[in-house]
């Protein structure tokens, strides 16, 4: 953006819910309202990492469009609709086709407390599933010594993938299929994480929002009550995704 752009941005908001939201050169919208303390549900996005808007949580609408807005840039004067019953509806079918087409057990899960999905659930009011559930009979791959992979609770956010390239330089994952099927897989000639090169060390192995990639030997080692969404919930600014 050249120096003109920036000065004439300077100083400029957009309208989010009928509040003034300010911004910054470059900024998306879920960037900005993050930085100002307002809560937009999410779960791809990452702050670490390049939008991609593949989850659709985070729509909103501008001018009466819709758009994510984790790749909408912030303009000024916009009118950005995002806590409405209608957006909200949207989310918690989203949310209810998450849960029923994985396997989810939040109350035996070690990331109970700590899992963006369950939160964001908490957040939209999601108490009950719209949908039959599919229980799905997918795999859990233990091979690696310090880490495992459970499938039923991959919610296809990419984070991992994202991580592995971005920071790991390793390629550990990618996603394959499309549609319902649709699916995270280990870059290995067996498929199994035991056979690559990651480390418990690797961004990739603590970026998952959810119980899909999880360190061995460690299970409840923080509390359930004590967890990062026990006291605080999604919405509060001071909350942060997966580390």
């Amino acid at each position: 953006m050249s120096t003109l752009a920036k000065t004439a941005t300077a100083g400029a908001t957009f309208s989010l819910d009928g509040k003034d939201v300010p911004f910054e050169p470059g900024e998306t919208i879920l960037q900005a309202a993050r930085r100002a303390g307002r809560y937009i549900p999410h779960l791809c996005w990452h702050p670490d990492f390049h939008p991609q808007g593949s989850c659709r949580v985070c729509t909103v609408k501008v001018k009466g469009r819709p758009g994510s807005a984790c790749t909408l840039h912030a303009s000024a004067g916009a009118q950005v609709e995002s806590n409405t019953d209608a957006l909200n509806a949207e989310r918690k079918t989203l949310l209810q086709m998450l849960f029923v087409e994985g396997n989810h057990f939040c109350p035996s899960c070690e990331k109970s407390g700590n899992c963006l999905l369950q939160a964001t659930a908490y957040e939209m009011n999601m108490q009950d599933m719209l949908f039959d559930e599919f229980y799905p009979r997918r795999a859990i791959d233990a091979s690696h010594a310090d880490l495992l992979i459970d499938f039923n609770r991959c919610i296809v956010c990419e984070l991992c993938v994202r991580a592995s390239h971005d920071i790991d330089g390793k390629d550990i994952f990618a996603i394959a299929g499309h549609g319902m099927g649709t699916h995270l897989v280990v870059n290995s000639l067996s498929g199994q994480l035991g056979d690559t090169g990651m480390a418990l060390t690797d961004r990739a192995a603590s970026i998952c929002p959810v119980g899909a990639i999880l360190p061995k030997r460690r299970g409840f080692v923080i509390p359930i009550g004590e967890r990062r969404y026990d006291p605080r919930s999604a919405a509060d600014p001071g909350v942060q995704e997966a580390s």
